[in-house]
């Protein structure tokens, strides 16, 4: 393997076992900022070792102890060693072990969902509200500051600044690393589903790299909103994420084909669609209406998602329902995006050129200058109303923003037959 090849393997490796990592020893030091810099020491520390010794048989082991090392040594040099022991030793009684022993036991001991807890202590109220989100998405979703921009559609350094903010205010404040209870809870539940939503997004859609999706990140973010749903079993929004989840991540084999490029919804294979998934999140979607609250943004969109898993061909879907659906979440939950959904559902509900009049008022939106899907919407509506070369300009300016290279080759290729039709 090269060097090269280790790096892109350390990579890999790192968005899988950075949240876990950064978990585990931010139970122990009660610092999440604190134990993101033992992570990172970690990871520079494979960087250092992996291209020469080769990437270990478990990974994961060696970076945990990787940190554990880093971490014994800076609970010696920084005088947290008198302080953690005092800790450790009320509560296991101080039967006499040494500080590293007991550091290595805290950080070992399976006490309960580590990444739960690290969303909300991330997710405390003493940070505003785009700082918990950029926080844990950066420390659970295991995304990079430009991947957060993107989701928020804000410079990167905007992202980085909320990032080393929140992290020092957290320790100033001394928040716990625990899942709350009561009234705290459901005061920090929202921003929690709004993380899991983008961390699930950002699996689902791979905005950026090779990859069409990126199971790891859609795997965490269900898992996670499943856990959720337990702890909140009467708050619909939990299971109306939990059913959006669910129903979009059955989808996830149909949408790529054996050389891994797209395939858009309309083409994919419903048979390919798991229909187990499909089941649960008709299920939880069942389960916030017999809990009779009025429709929130999640359960909206869940209801959308229903719309297609419930057709058994792309005929069959219900796209004037589904307008009408965006139409509700827009009044609670207003949002450009939201209104260029609503484009595509209309155009496919009442025909393309209402549609694209619709797509055509958002282009002076500022939020969506550099939204790669805006021109793809419009060449896609353009190409059904004939007009080919205007489709073909489209499609072309929407590859030129995406990031994603799969989603690029797609663009380009419906811009080459785009232009051979209009030639013919």
């Amino acid at each position: 393997m090269t060097a090269a090849d280790t790096h892109r393997a350390i990579e890999a490796i790192w968005r899988i076992e950075s949240p876990r990592l950064i978990a585990g020893l931010a139970r122990t030091v009660r610092d999440v900022g604190l134990a993101e810099d033992l992570a990172q020491d970690a990871l520079v520390a494979a960087l250092e070792t992996w291209p020469e010794t080769g990437v270990p048989d478990n990974p994961a082991a060696w970076l945990m102890t990787a940190a554990k090392r880093r971490a014994i040594d800076l609970l010696r040099h920084r005088a947290l060693a008198d302080r953690k022991h005092g800790e450790i030793g009320r509560e296991s009684g101080d039967r006499g072990a040494s500080v590293e022993e007991r550091l290595v036991e805290t950080i070992d001991d399976d006490i309960g969902d580590d990444l739960l807890r690290l969303m909300f202590t991330a997710c405390h109220p003493v940070l505003p509200a785009e700082a918990r989100v950029a926080l844990t998405l950066r420390m659970i979703g295991g995304l990079t500051t430009e991947e957060i921009a993107r989701a928020f559609l804000v410079p990167e350094t905007t992202v980085a600044q909320r990032i080393v903010r929140a992290k020092r205010t957290l320790a100033e404040a001394g928040v716990p690393f625990e899942v709350p209870r009561g009234e705290e809870r459901a005061a920090r539940l929202a921003s929690v589903l709004e993380v899991l939503y983008l961390v699930f997004n950002e699996g689902y859609l791979a905005t950026a790299g090779e990859d069409l999706i990126r199971p790891g990140l859609c795997e965490d973010a269900l898992r996670l909103s499943r856990v959720l749903a337990e702890l909140a079993p009467n708050d619909p929004e939990v299971h109306g994420l939990v059913a959006l989840m669910e129903i979009q991540a059955s989808r996830a084999a149909a949408r790529a084909g054996p050389s891994g490029e797209p395939i858009l919804l309309p083409d994919q294979d419903r048979s390919q669609w798991d229909r187990l998934l499909i089941r649960r999140g008709l299920a939880a979607l069942e389960r916030t209406e017999r809990l009779g609250a009025a429709p929130g943004p999640y359960v909206l969109q869940a209801s959308i998602a229903a719309c297609h898993a419930r057709a058994n061909t792309a005929a069959e879907t219900d796209w004037k329902r589904i307008a009408a659906l965006y139409d509700e979440l827009q009044g609670i939950a207003p949002s450009p995006v939201v209104l260029l959904n609503r484009a595509v559902a209309v155009g496919m509900a009442f025909g393309p050129a209402e549609g694209l009049r619709l797509a055509d008022e958002l282009s002076s939106e500022k939020t969506l200058a550099g939204y790669h899907l805006l021109p793809a919407v419009r060449a896609d509506l353009l190409e059904k109303l004939g007009r080919r070369a205007e489709a073909r300009a489209a499609f072309e300016r929407a590859a030129s923003l995406t990031q994603n290279a799969r989603e690029r080759e797609l663009l380009l290729a419906r811009a080459v037959r785009a232009g051979q039709a209009d030639s013919r």
